[in-house]
């Protein structure tokens, strides 16, 4: 809604407020009034003084009080807008607990290979220290993407799918809060964990694909799924 007064009203205010044209009988009777010093001329006189001192001590009042309550309420407002905005929630860099079980010779050589060349970062996921067997594990960002290598192989059906990612095969299977994607083409399994809260699972095992062909060797009779159509 406007805030500006209705132009209809403002128009009838003035019309009543101003006298009629030709009609200077108003004006004659104050001339006379104060011309010819009656008292009701003398307190007209004093009236409008006094009228003009009030209005000389009200204006400047006026503007204190809102110069005042502008320094009042102003800095308040603009201290609170920074506390507006909301603070992102910091990204734990905490060791991720995760089990490091004992290895052969061969694959705990296979498993420092892969984990000597895993990338510092997994697309923008950064990497966190492990609690155990940072020689066969690693973790990603916050909630943990993790890579564990040397896991039991995982069994599935002939019929089940699997998907071929730049050259690594990997079998994918549903766990609370995350996907588990295992290699199945590979002498030494590598298991990645990607948590539900990103989305398409295979992109996060694509950045590590090319450390796995390079350290990790392939096996002679991998499942048929694996191979390119």
């Amino acid at each position: 809604m406007s805030r500006l007064p209705d132009s209809s009203d403002t128009t009838t205010t003035a019309r009543h407020d101003a006298p009629a044209p030709g009609d200077d009988t108003t004006a004659r009777q104050a001339a006379t009034d104060g011309a010819d010093g009656s008292p009701e001329g003398g307190r007209d006189r004093s009236n409008r003084g006094a009228a003009l001192i009030a209005t000389a001590v009200a204006l400047p009042a006026t503007v204190l009080a809102g110069v005042l309550a502008f320094n009042q309420f102003a800095p308040d407002q603009l201290e609170a807008e920074p506390n507006s905005a909301t603070t992102p929630t910091p990204l734990s860099t905490a060791a991720v607990e995760m089990a490091a079980p004992a290895l052969a010779e061969r694959p705990a050589t296979v498993c420092r290979a892969l984990l000597s060349q895993l990338p510092p970062t997994i697309r923008e996921l950064p990497q966190r220290p492990v609690t155990a067997g940072p020689e066969q594990n690693a973790a990603y960002g916050d909630p943990a993407l993790t890579v564990a290598c040397g896991d039991a192989a995982p069994t599935f059906a002939d019929t089940d799918k699997l998907w071929l990612v730049n050259r690594v095969c990997w079998y994918g299977s549903e766990a609370a809060g995350s996907t588990v994607l295992s290699t199945v083409d590979r002498e030494t399994t590598v298991t990645v964990r990607v948590p539900d809260d990103y989305d398409q699972p295979l992109q996060w095992v694509s950045p590590i694909s090319e450390t796995i062909i390079a350290t990790v060797p392939s096996v002679d009779d991998a499942p048929t799924g694996c191979r390119p159509g």
